[in-house]
């Protein structure tokens, strides 16, 4: 019985979902929610409203948009669309390569009506590389917040 409970401890362990780390960002924007989805663009259109992207360029890889994010001061993030719904204005994404210390990285940035305007809400998952767990949601979190005032800076 014990070397039952003792398995039974361990497959919990690495099949349940205690690795992830999770980040979830939003903004109020004043505008509705067309306009600040037509703001985002897209997947390439994150060169236009994050302040740390110096350029983006697009291309296919197996039928889907990839995306190579050239940063200011250097570096660079290489990212994969796995889906996205423009009735929905929402679309995921991974990260396929990159500086971030995160692996295994799925992101939703998403857009909905609030009030009188919109709420734009960008969450993601990931395990931490290289780095404590702390400081990876602390990297993604200043991402997403540098974005989310882009964003509302951009959409009026």
């Amino acid at each position: 019985m014990k070397r039952v409970l003792l398995a039974a401890a361990c497959c919990v362990g690495v099949a349940g979902p205690a690795w992830a780390l999770d980040v979830t960002k939003s903004v109020d924007v004043a505008a509705s929610p067309e306009v600040v989805w037509k703001t985002i663009g897209g997947f390439c259109g994150i060169g236009d409203w994050h302040p740390v992207i110096e350029k983006c360029a697009l291309s296919k890889k197996g039928g889907k948009d990839v995306r190579t994010l050239s940063l200011k001061g250097g570096g660079t993030i290489v990212e994969e669309q796995e889906s996205r719904d423009d009735a929905k204005m929402a679309y995921t994404y991974t990260i396929l390569e990159g500086p971030l210390p995160v692996t295994d990285y799925h992101s939703t940035l998403m857009v909905a009506k609030a009030g009188g305007g919109s709420k734009v809400t960008w969450t993601g998952t990931f395990k931490a590389k290289g780095a404590p767990d702390a400081k990876a949601q602390e990297a993604i979190a200043g991402v997403y917040d540098a974005g989310l005032k882009g964003i509302a800076a951009k959409a009026k």
